[in-house]
């Protein structure tokens, strides 16, 4: 009987078995079998004699056929200190199936390494060989090594491949950037570059396409120029080229960025930078206003800096009621009140009994049973401003003032069509002795008996009218004498009838005024206008509107001789009186002014200090010059509106002004670092 000797994988003998019995032999590859089809562990058995021969025994025949025939596994034996001696580990699946078919891992190389050899020679023996023809044999003796089944399943694959490349947002990209005209071929050629070009995955090696340096692909490896990839440091320099040009790229505003900025504009808010941290805190909330359970413990000014914002974007609902109404409140102000109906009115009283201050605008659902709901609790009332509360009774209204008129402070009612006639008037002014602050605008049932009824109140101190029936000038003058001693603010618009006479009341009954409207009128004369501010006994004052005070006679552009409304001569002396003190301006529609009077105003030497806001819109008169007079003379400017200004062009607005009117105005504001510009850089520039 032959000895069995065990070898390992390199063939180097590892020992001698002893013979062993046939039964043992069986019992012994019993527990080989197991183990080498588990993979757990594999030896390798070999017998001395590999060639089959008549001679060999049982034993023999039964280990060959236990064993594939090419298998050369390691069989552990006795350990006896020897380095070869060693124990592998499991092999992979492809390695076992290789095996078992007996391929050769050598056998593939040296045939690879054989035809690259074959095609070196046959490339130098032609040396004027065309290379495109040396790839094609090369991919011919490749695609000879295919079977027919791969390569119908390598084609498969690839038209696949190359109709989802077709899809694909970069062929859409690639394909328009190509010349027009091409045939529809090109399609195919464009894909299956793309296809050649194909992205390598992470980790694989790759050669920079600027640098040409091998580098380890990774998810953050960037694109080229040409489409191939980067490495690490081309992919820096290539980002900071890309940022260094969009800096020297002039930004786009875009269409929705340029209509909040005229929105801004209108608002007369300019701001450069960033906004404040508290404006930025507001805007979010309101923003986010669906989300919000409650303010906590805001102050009065922030929840009514949220209320305008939230009542501009129209979201007052009865939810969002809820986050202003607190019981330690003593005002609430809502703008917009267009989604309130009766109970959530009724709420306010509820939730907010100490409340002083009302004011509600377009509450067009507050009627009657709010009033009654008020009028039974001990609601001590001091301010109310109700818009277009149509829906309350001329009746409720005298229940009303019979009952909380002597609280009373501050009334300031407007669009009201329904109710408020002359005999409620009446009644305001028997039960509301107090009233201190009154406005009545666009009430369109108020006459001259509603007028002569207001001149018996002595305690006024803030008056506002605009009517739409017509006012006999007597009754105005009646009221102004009776109220003016005491007035601090008179605003009358739309007395279209009032006369001189009305202005030279003013000027000897009105001695403590701040702010002067009287606007839409074309009775008044130029003469008038330079009278009252001419040796006037009361102070300058801030706040001035004139506007439309002008001759309606548009077949005569001029005016007549003697010019009616406001004209050179008024602004002259208004300019004399209040320009010192003077914060706000509002002369549109006064066409009578003429250039002359703008130039002496306006100087470039005068100087405005505290004036703020201009509003020169429809006088034809000013031009550019006027304009960067405008902008000398007023330190303090932040706001000049100029409609129909069609003189004005190539105006340099300087910083944190806001140029209303003037069309592409934005487009040439004038940036100077974090400071404000000198104005007198304007008149240098232009000519004046």
């Amino acid at each position: 009987m032959r000895e069995i000797t065990a070898v390992n994988v390199d063939g180097a003998e590892s020992g001698t078995l002893h013979p062993v019995r046939h039964n043992e032999a069986n019992n012994a590859c019993d527990q080989i079998q197991p183990n080498w089809v588990t993979n757990a562990r594999i030896f390798a058995v070999q017998l001395s004699s590999l060639g089959a021969s008549s001679q060999d025994t049982p034993l023999e025949r039964l280990f060959r056929s236990s064993l594939p025939q090419a298998a050369s596994v390691t069989m552990s034996g006795q350990r006896n200190g020897n380095a070869s001696n060693r124990i592998r580990g499991p092999q992979s699946a492809l390695t076992d199936y290789l095996a078992s078919h007996n391929i050769s891992a050598a056998q593939i190389r040296d045939d690879a390494d054989r035809r690259r050899q074959e095609a070196a020679d046959h490339a130098a023996a032609n040396e004027g060989a065309d290379e495109g023809a040396e790839n094609g044999a090369i991919k011919e003796e490749e695609a000879r090594e295919e079977t027919a089944e791969q390569i119908k399943k390598r084609k498969r694959q690839e038209a696949r491949t190359i109709a989802k490349i077709k899809q694909s947002k970069g062929f859409k990209k690639r394909k328009k950037a190509e010349k027009d005209g091409e045939p529809d071929g090109d399609e195919d050629n464009i894909a299956w570059d793309m296809f050649n070009k194909a992205t390598p995955l992470p980790g694989q090696l790759e050669n920079c396409e600027l640098c040409e340096k091998r580098f380890t692909v990774t998810p953050y490896s960037k694109t080229g120029p040409d489409g191939g990839l980067l490495c690490a440091k081309c992919s820096k320099e290539q980002r900071v080229e890309k940022k260094s040009d969009q800096k020297a790229k002039k930004q786009v505003v875009s269409k929705d960025r340029r209509r909040q900025f005229q929105s801004n504009l209108l608002d007369g808010l300019v701001g450069n930078g960033s906004k404040a941290l508290l404006e930025l805190c507001v805007e979010k909330v309101a923003n986010n206003i669906n989300d919000v359970d409650e303010f906590g413990d805001l102050p009065e000014s922030l929840l009514h800096r949220l209320s305008q914002i939230l009542s501009k974007k129209r979201v007052v609902t009865s939810r969002t009621l809820d986050l202003f109404l607190k019981p330690d409140l003593d005002t609430v102000s809502i703008y917009d009140c267009s989604k309130l109906e009766v109970d959530d009115y009724i709420k306010i009283f509820a939730f907010v009994p100490q409340v002083r201050t009302l004011n509600l605008r377009n509450a067009g659902q507050f009627k009657d049973e709010v009033f009654d709901y008020l009028l039974e609790r001990d609601i001590r009332l001091e301010s109310l401003q109700l818009e277009a509360a149509n829906l309350v009774s001329d009746k409720k209204w005298c229940e009303f003032f019979e009952k909380k008129g002597r609280a009373l402070e501050s009334l300031k009612l407007a669009w009201l069509d329904y109710s408020m006639d002359d005999d409620t008037v009446s009644q305001l002014v028997k039960h509301c002795p107090n009233l201190r602050r009154l406005k009545l605008k666009k009430c369109f049932k108020l006459g001259d008996g509603a007028v002569e009824a207001l001149s018996t109140l002595t305690n006024l101190e803030h008056l506002s009218l605009r009517l739409t029936l017509p006012i006999p000038t007597p009754q105005i003058v009646a009221l102004v004498e009776s109220s003016g001693p005491k007035l601090r603010t008179l605003s009358l618009e739309n007395f279209e009838h009032a006369d001189d006479s009305v202005l030279e009341t003013i000027h000897n009954s009105c001695t403590r005024l701040s702010k002067l409207r009287f606007t839409e009128n074309d009775f008044a004369t130029d003469a008038g206008f330079a009278a009252l501010f001419t040796e006037w006994s009361n102070p300058p004052l801030a706040f001035i509107d004139l506007s439309s005070t002008r001759d309606i006679d548009y077949t005569n552009p001029k005016g007549p001789e003697e010019p009616t409304g406001l004209a050179s001569e008024g602004f002259k002396s208004l300019m004399t009186h209040s320009g010192a003190l003077l914060e706000s301006l509002d002369i549109s529609s006064c066409r009578h002014i003429q250039h002359a009077a703008f130039a002496e105003v306006f100087d470039g030497m005068k100087q405005y200090p505290f004036l703020k806001d201009i509003n020169l819109s429809f006088i034809t008169t000013v031009d550019t010059p006027i304009v960067a007079g405008i902008f000398k003379c007023c330190p303090k400017l932040a706001k000049l509106t100029a409609f129909c200004c069609f003189n004005v062009k190539d105006v340099l607005v300087p910083e944190r002004v806001a140029l209303i009117g003037v069309p592409n105005a934005h487009d040439s504001i004038v940036q100077s670092g974090g400071g404000s510009i000198n104005a007198g850089e304007f008149l240098s520039a232009m000519e004046f």
